[in-house]
């Protein structure tokens, strides 16, 4: 049975929180990441990691759209 670990943490004046550094790391959550909350009908608080960080299209490759800017396109076509 694995063991399961406690962390507390204090809410702010301003209803903040810090995620404690072993249970970022242990979940791979970082600067971009959202986390999910959800409460059930006892009261039961989740949290879920939404993993939303920058360059998440990076993996994708780049579309040829041409050169094609307004101005070009202009001359391209006229002006009418």
């Amino acid at each position: 049975m694995a063991t399961h670990e406690s962390e507390e943490t204090t809410v702010s004046d301003s209803g903040m929180i810090t995620i404690p550094a072993d249970i970022r790391r242990r979940l791979d959550i970082g600067a971009g990441d959202k986390l999910r909350w959800d409460v059930d009908e006892s009261g039961r608080l989740t949290v879920e990691v939404v993993h939303q960080r920058e360059g998440v299209f990076d993996d994708f490759e780049p579309v040829d759209a041409g050169e094609t800017n307004a101005v070009e396109a202009e001359r391209e076509f006229g002006s009418e």
